[in-house]
């Protein structure tokens, strides 16, 4: 399995860095539903995602999840190891099956502390990561499911490339905090606008345009924000 730059993070370091950190770097496969981290466990490996989707889930009295946070292409998984905290704050699960390159959790640290490009990067993506929470957060708080929904399958869309993806109605419900029938209201809704097709777990994104005017505010500021960080 070949290790290609294409996770953003990770093309945006200067070359003879990159060249440092690629024998580190180990391919591997993320399968839908698989967990990565619980909360609390120690973290020893980073995730840099190529065309696989990582959801971030708070555990609300031990079992309810809500999703605060997506990774994929643009990021990485474990960045608390840069600010000194080796076990995870939330929940990481696979939410798209696919590839990413995977760092021993000392290597990462090691390279970190030497390689001020990649303090900058990670840095600059840990702060559009914390924006996207914070929004998030608000957003499920005081949006509707209909543009909430828009606004997720949009951000899944934007990380995986591609206007076809499978998602069940109970991994959607655990995604949004409703109920199975909030999603498939939901999903009815859209998908009468003429703006996806959902059958059996495969959604296709139709008229993506029409679908940014039905999603929540939140969609365009979480993209603003990560389009425009300073490189």
């Amino acid at each position: 399995m070949a290790i290609t730059r294409g996770n953003s993070l990770l093309a945006a370091l200067p070359d003879k860095e990159y060249q440092k950190l690629l024998p580190s770097l180990e391919p591997v496969s993320l399968t839908f539903g698989e967990t990565i981290y619980d909360p609390g466990a120690q973290i020893r490996h980073v995730y840099f995602p190529t065309d696989s989707l990582i959801s971030l889930l708070t555990l609300v009295e031990g079992h309810l999840a809500l999703e605060v946070g997506l990774i994929g292409r643009e990021g990485m998984l474990g960045v608390s190891l840069a600010l000194g905290i080796n076990v995870s704050p939330v929940r990481a699960i696979v939410q798209g099956t696919g590839i990413a390159q995977r760092m021993k959790a000392s290597r990462f640290l090691l390279e970190f502390k030497r390689s001020a490009a990649m303090q900058r990067e990670i840095f600059r993506y840990t702060h559009t990561l914390m924006a996207q929470v914070t929004q998030t957060a608000a957003c499920n708080r005081f949006h509707v499911v209909e543009a909430r929904l828009a606004r997720w399958l949009l951000m899944t869309r934007d990380r995986v490339q591609s206007e076809t993806f499978r998602l069940t109605q109970e991994f959607l419900a655990h995604m949004l905090g409703v109920r199975r029938v909030g999603v498939t209201k939901a999903a009815s809704a859209l998908q009468r606008q003429g703006l996806i097709r959902y059958s059996r777990g495969n959604i296709t994104i139709i008229d993506g345009k029409r679908l940014e005017a039905a999603a929540c505010p939140c969609y365009e500021i979480v993209k603003d924000m990560h389009d425009g960080a300073p490189g």
